[in-house]
């Protein structure tokens, strides 16, 4: 279960657990707090105490977007998270501390390109001043957040 930010697309708060309980929501909700709560609209969201906040159930993806795109990224970037059958964790404790440690990568990345964003202006004049080659070669991939010597 994941509770992500819209602006930052950070996750808030997240969980490894085997079925959704109201009590588990709610002690994601109680760690993660908003102004707003966007779901779909499983009825155990409808009982859950959101404080000051607003809760609005969306019965499209107009509003949960955001942690419908962050779902399959964990599923891409955990490899037990993607089939039973190969990579599948025998521990729970295992694949907690693989998201945990996924999780802090990610919004260490996310906030970064929040704070410092890409825009069209600046790769247009990165290919005109050469700083990009368009070539078949592979570039090295610089991961925020991890060093490696």
């Amino acid at each position: 279960m994941t509770i992500v930010d819209r602006a930052t697309r950070c996750f808030l708060s997240w969980r490894v657990v085997h079925e959704r309980t109201a009590e588990i929501a709610q002690a994601m909700v109680y760690e993660a707090p908003a102004q707003r709560y966007y779901s779909d609209c499983f009825g155990m969201y409808f009982n859950l105490h959101y404080g000051i906040s607003h809760y609005l159930a969306m019965r499209d993806k107009s509003e949960t977007y955001s942690v419908e795109a962050g779902n399959p990224e964990l599923r891409h970037y955990l490899a037990r998270l993607v089939r039973r059958s190969r990579c599948f964790s025998r521990s729970i404790e295992a694949l907690r501390r693989h998201g945990k440690l996924f999780i802090y990568a990610w919004n260490r990345r996310q906030l970064h390109r929040h704070l410092f964003p890409i825009t069209r202006l600046m790769l247009s004049n990165s290919f005109e001043h050469g700083f990009i080659h368009s070539t078949n070669q592979q570039s090295p991939r610089i991961f925020p957040g991890l060093v490696g010597h």
